[in-house]
């Protein structure tokens, strides 16, 4: 069988969404793909000064690491 994907909206759904599964001897796992704050704050910077037009470009790893 393929898996299915949901996403609760509140935890009440979550339960509710549990206790079925759990009912029917479906198989199942739990994951949180949630991304820590700091990576959605720096992606939501990214994209702001990609708006700007404020993107650096980087020729090599040397000019990321500001290595001379």
């Amino acid at each position: 069988m393929e898996p299915l994907v949901v996403y609760p909206e509140n935890k009440e759904q979550l339960t509710a969404l549990k206790a079925v599964i759990k009912a029917m001897k479906i198989t199942f796992e739990q994951k949180s793909d949630a991304y820590p704050q700091n990576v959605i704050d720096g992606v939501k910077e990214s994209l702001k000064q990609a708006e700007e037009s404020r993107l650096t470009p980087y020729k090599s790893v040397k000019d990321m690491l500001n290595i001379a």
